[in-house]
């Protein structure tokens, strides 16, 4: 069993005004990437970025390619949308890591896809993977929760830089971090497809469409009514799916994804936040 451990309490005002002194490089700056960078603007001593699409920089510092954005920089920070990404990143990267680099993954992509990075590093280099929990607007105000995986020794150096994100749980070894998250996921997807027929069936069934969310809310499925009616998460479908399809669970799992097909197979409801998938 993995060795899951909460870090000492985390508040906001415990990261106001801890500069971090080495360069640091954020690559990926879509819905998660670009509030992360934003909260490392004020607190690195020197920020660089780079997205694929052009023009997402938003007044930080940007570079032309990935390989220009990690040149001379301790730490580099990925929030990419899944395994071929960061796959395709990472080759291009890669090269001009120096020893002494620290790369903290951020994307959802599962501990195979970890491993599989380990297994390429550069001689001297060191992965964190550290997916999130939370969504655009946690991001933005740090208070995600950072799952993190790892040796101690990298642990330690990412987590000062983490907890300008939220709350770091430190979860074990190199993947441990990565596997959570898909727990975590796998968990929550199929809760929110759940209640989505639940409420299918109450309609059905002639029970008033506001009574029986009353009633689920006022039950043991409190927390999945609260993210299905948040409205600030903003977590598109298609990437639920992703990460179901990497949990690669039985039967319910399976059935979850299946319940998302439809959503997914229509390029505008694929981009629509998970509780659309609640109906």
């Amino acid at each position: 069993m993995p060795d899951i451990r909460l870090s000492p309490a985390w508040s906001a005002p415990s990261v106001v005004g801890m500069e971090i002194t080495e360069r640091v490089a954020v690559l990926g700056l879509g819905r998660m990437g670009l509030p992360l960078a934003r909260r490392l603007s004020g607190a690195a001593k020197e920020l660089v970025v780079w997205n694929r699409t052009s023009g997402r920089a938003a007044g930080l510092t940007g570079a032309a390619s990935p390989e220009e954005a990690v040149r001379g920089a301790g730490v580099v920070v990925t929030m990419l949308s899944d395994p071929a990404a960061v796959a395709e990143v990472a080759d291009r990267f890669r090269p001009a890591l120096a020893p002494g680099t620290l790369w903290i993954d951020m994307s959802s992509i599962g501990p195979a896809a970890v491993a599989e990075q380990h297994a390429q590093l550069p001689y001297g280099v060191d992965l964190v993977d550290a997916p999130v929990l939370g969504s655009v607007t946690a991001a933005a105000t740090g208070s995600l929760v950072v799952y993190a995986g790892g040796a101690d020794q990298a642990l330690d150096r990412a987590e000062p830089l983490l907890a300008h994100f939220g709350r770091v749980v430190r979860c074990g070894g190199p993947g441990a971090g990565a596997a959570l998250k898909l727990v975590m996921m796998g968990a929550i997807v199929t809760a929110v497809t759940a209640v989505g027929e639940a409420l299918a069936v109450a309609d059905r069934l002639g029970v008033p469409a506001a009574r029986a969310r009353h009633a689920l809310a006022a039950g043991p499925l409190a927390g999945v009514m609260a993210r299905i009616d948040s409205t600030d998460a903003d977590f598109p479908v298609r990437l639920a799916a992703k990460d179901l399809a990497l949990a690669d669970g039985g039967p319910v799992f399976t059935a979850a994804l299946a319940a998302l097909a439809p959503l997914c197979a229509d390029p505008a409801r694929a981009e629509l936040d998970l509780a659309t998938a609640a109906g």
